[in-house]
């Protein structure tokens, strides 16, 4: 059997990844069957699960993916950043609605879930507190309250750019803004 190098296995692995998240997207995880899989990465089913264990493994590489993705855009371009890039209608958002569904009723995903991106998770608190102790967001609520707001704020417009409703960008950062202010 041919050795391949490692560019080519991360090569494959993105052109897997990018295809199943068109496939997650248009169908969901349930919708999304091996053949849709096969055919938007154009690849057979023994070359993508000889990346990926199986079909949920797959989904969450590309949940914690954008998880990653999120966080990170959140620490160095801050909230509105976040915001207005859940207003662009990514393809990714019908990957991030089955997530909610998917953790609701599987406590071992929930537990795995939680695991992804701990640097991040870790950054984003630290950063909430430097702008508590800044005077630049509201000290009267806790971090966890704030974090569980703003996770619902996304989660709503994530709900409405998927159900094509759009939004309000500008005035949804300005509103969120006002929510975060100290009072």
């Amino acid at each position: 059997m041919p050795k391949v190098s490692a560019e080519h296995r991360e090569g494959r692995r993105r052109q897997i990844l990018e295809g199943c998240r068109r496939a997650f997207g248009r169908y969901g995880y349930e919708g999304a069957t091996v053949p849709q899989l096969e055919a938007e990465t154009g690849l057979s089913r023994g070359a993508i699960f000889s990346y990926f264990p199986s079909k949920l493994d797959l989904f969450l590489a590309l949940a914690e993916e954008d998880q990653l993705r999120i966080g990170t855009m959140w620490l160095e371009q801050g909230f509105e950043a976040v915001i207005r890039h859940v207003g662009e209608d990514p393809e990714w958002i019908g990957l991030y609605l089955d997530v909610p569904r998917m953790l609701r009723a599987d406590e071992e995903l929930r537990t795995r879930w939680n695991s992804f991106n701990p640097e991040v998770r870790e950054r984003l608190t630290r950063r909430f507190e430097e702008l508590q102790a800044g005077g630049e967001l509201r000290n009267d609520l806790t971090l966890n309250t704030l974090g569980r707001f703003l996770g619902v704020v996304l989660d709503g417009l994530a709900v409405q750019q998927g159900s094509r409703f759009g939004i309000d960008v500008d005035g949804t950062i300005e509103l969120v803004r006002s929510a975060l202010a100290p009072k």
